[in-house]
């Protein structure tokens, strides 16, 4: 199979050049921290809109539930650096069982984030309560979507371990943290 080539004319991906792995990947990441910046920001409007209803709306939520999932993906992406190290140092048998580690923490928040929603759904808190949830679901839905995405490129990484493989996954999951890491202050914290 043909490699894709979409570089410049001199050769190069300009500054995409110097960046770890695929710059592909780059590119798409990139978009996903302008979609989820415009989420934020329509959050964070919304919320100053409506600041009564999203307070009681937020006071709704599990934190520790949330802080759980900080936790899980933040160790998730301290097993794929380190994963990322042992495919460095040509350590493939250790890559594969650090990328191993990543995806089952991965599992582990898409676990608590189903029960999250379940609870949510047991006491009548859907998509449509109020915008607060509305949001809440769309945003945490989105980026689920994302974690089940890093989980499938993690296994495929594993699988095909190669060094610009590993880097390109990794890169892609630790977007996938920063996104949490910057949604559950937002969306759980903040009031």
């Amino acid at each position: 199979m043909a490699e894709l080539d979409i570089s410049t004319e001199d050769g190069g991906w300009g500054a995409l050049d110097h960046l770890p792995g695929n710059p592909l990947m780059w590119v798409l990441i990139l978009s996903e921290l302008f979609v989820f910046g415009a989420f934020f920001a329509g959050f964070s409007v919304d919320r100053a809109m409506h600041p009564a209803l999203f307070a009681a709306s937020q006071a709704r939520l599990d934190r520790v539930a949330g802080g759980v999932n900080t936790m899980l993906l933040l160790s998730s992406g301290l097993a794929a650096a380190i994963a990322l190290r042992n495919r460095s140092e040509g350590n493939v048998k250790a890559c594969r069982w650090w990328l191993g580690g990543a995806v089952t923490l991965g599992v582990g928040f898409l676990a608590i984030k189903i029960m999250e929603y379940a609870d949510n759904a047991a006491l009548g808190i859907t998509m449509e309560t109020d915008d607060f949830f509305t949001l809440f679901y769309l945003m945490t839905g989105f980026h689920g979507l994302h974690v089940v995405l890093g989980i499938v490129i993690l296994a495929i990484v594993g699988w095909k371990c190669s060094s610009e493989n590993v880097e390109t996954g990794t890169a892609f999951w630790h977007m996938v943290d920063l996104i949490w890491v910057l949604l559950y202050p937002i969306v759980y914290l903040i009031r």
